[in-house]
């Protein structure tokens, strides 16, 4: 045997591991790709063809020999660490319990919302993430091309017909009076996508509670007074509440609804921007429209309908200032929220 080959059998024979780290010295050297047994084949090129044969048997042996040192040394390893494991195990020890877990955030935002509402006779209704074109837009008094659409870009998944996520949980209102008979009044929470730039102010993901109520003589009244009553009872008494005038396709009045800064208490803070004020929800009298398009009698029956976003109520309610944090699923952040449950 190649004096060479013979010295490198030897050192793999004589080599003593007993620790993970000397198990790793072991490897680089004999196991790796650039290991001494691979520098020996390497050399057969240079080996006279008429002796090539035994010289690569001889190379074979110390590969082997190498193979079966290294399981050799996992195994007594494994065997030492289950030994050493098992004599510090006091069994007349009782068991530990369990680390108890957390809520998500919104979860508890979500489950207050729904508590809230459900007191006031509004049941929760659900309904598809990926939804057809009809019913996430053109019933909702979105035409095609109108440039209202251009204020929730989405994803589209299908062309012809056109299929997407969702944009908001309107659809599920849509779905909701298109197959029943009023009154109907219900809460839909539910989780929405939109083509927007991930930061600490936006994401392509969040969630939504939307209201409809629709009988008959439903009136703006109605609306403002359930808006205060859940803002109050989410926020506190002292909360104040105010309706600003705005647009959205589905409704007619609209406005949306601002509430006194949580953080700042009204004194102005970088939050509500120095105002005062905070906008929570959107909300509005049921477009006449968006009645006819889902079969509804729009002379006989009114109604009115609010969103907003569970994220936003989070962070008036914990002050978490970053959306991103929500579905980054860090321990540190959710571990906070034990109290909620």
């Amino acid at each position: 045997m190649n004096s060479k080959v013979e010295s490198v059998l030897k050192e793999i024979e004589n080599f003593k591991a007993t620790t993970e780290k000397e198990l790793e010295e072991f490897r680089l050297k004999f196991i790796s790709k650039k290991s001494v047994v691979t520098e020996l084949f390497s050399e057969l090129k240079n080996i006279p063809n008429d002796q090539k044969k035994a010289f690569g048997q001889q190379l074979n042996e110390v590969k082997q020999a190498a193979q079966n040192k290294f399981k050799s040394i996992i195994d007594n390893l494994n065997s030492s660490n289950e030994s050493g494991s098992q004599s510090h195990v006091d069994l007349t020890l009782p068991p530990s319990g369990g680390e108890i877990g957390s809520l998500h955030p919104l979860t508890i935002i979500r489950a207050q919302i729904i508590e809230i509402f459900e007191r006031i006779g509004f049941n929760v209704s659900d309904g598809p993430e990926i939804e057809d074109d009809w019913h996430n837009f053109t019933a909702l008094n979105f035409p095609e091309n109108h440039p209202a659409r251009e204020m929730q870009d989405t994803f589209f998944i299908e062309r012809n017909p056109d299929m997407l996520l969702r944009t908001h949980t309107s659809n599920v209102q849509a779905r909701l009076m298109k197959s029943g008979t009023p009154p109907f009044r219900s809460i839909m929470p539910g989780r929405v996508f939109r083509n927007e730039a991930i930061s600490a102010r936006a994401h392509c993901v969040f969630h939504q509670v939307e209201g409809l109520y629709v009988a008959e003589d439903v009136s703006f009244v109605d609306l403002k007074q359930t808006i205060y009553h859940f803002a109050k009872e989410m926020f506190g008494k002292e909360t104040q509440i105010r309706f600003r005038p705005s647009y959205f396709p589905f409704t007619e009045p609209s406005a949306e609804v601002d509430i006194s800064c949580q953080i700042c208490k009204g004194d102005g803070c970088q939050l509500c921007k120095y105002t005062g004020w905070v906008e929570i929800a959107g909300s509005g009298m049921v477009d006449p429209n968006v009645l006819e398009n889902c079969g509804i009698d729009s002379e006989k029956y009114t109604g009115f309908a609010f969103g907003m976003g569970l994220e936003r109520i989070a962070q008036l309610k914990y002050q978490v200032n970053d959306l991103r944090l929500y579905t980054e699923n860090d321990v540190r952040f959710l571990s906070q929220f034990k109290t909620g449950l």
